[in-house]
């Protein structure tokens, strides 16, 4: 489908309050066409009406007149450069953005990565910045209501199911 008539379904998205297919209509555009700054700053704009700040600032980080608040709760969850480059999804040289502010952005943050990993990295090539090892999952606390709920409710299930498996066994064989 092209990209004009894509546009036209979120528009009509938005205009009918369907926000959450509108949100997936233009991530799938900046996943077939990353360097498209107005794509991007759409994707963050429909995040805004989610109140969702990080990814307001994830798809608008590349804008100069990006709003410093959603910069910074994008940093805050995408602390490490590598995060933040497999964040931002863009592929290809820097040269290739639409503008020069876009372009000084996307270097700095290849240049940080490369310089912690003293190696050059590569957009192309995500393996280049790969951050494992780097990520800490949040400690989860141990157990809660929600995960005893769910155990206890598939013991239950399981133990109905071998007493009627069994019932029927025996029912076969009297």
């Amino acid at each position: 489908m092209p990209l004009s008539n894509t546009l036209a379904r979120v528009d009509a998205d938005l205009a009918a309050g369907r926000v959450p297919q509108a949100r997936q209509r233009l991530r799938g555009l900046v996943s077939s066409f990353p360097d498209d700054l107005t794509l991007r700053r759409r994707l963050g704009e429909v995040y805004r009406l989610y109140g969702d700040a990080a990814q307001a600032g994830r798809w608008t980080y590349l804008e100069e007149d990006r709003r410093a608040e959603e910069t910074e709760a994008f940093e805050e969850r995408y602390r490490s450069p590598a995060r933040r480059m497999k964040a931002l999804a863009w592929r290809g040289p820097e040269e290739r953005a639409a503008t020069a502010l876009a372009g000084q952005r996307l270097a700095s943050l290849r240049e940080a990565r490369a310089e912690e990993l003293g190696r050059p990295v590569d957009w192309d090539d995500p393996a280049s910045y790969d951050d494992r090892g780097e990520y800490v999952a949040p400690d989860s606390g141990g157990w809660s209501l929600g995960g005893v709920i769910v155990t206890l409710g598939c013991l239950v299930g399981g133990g109905i199911f071998v007493a009627v498996w069994i019932i029927g066994v025996v029912a076969l064989f009297e």
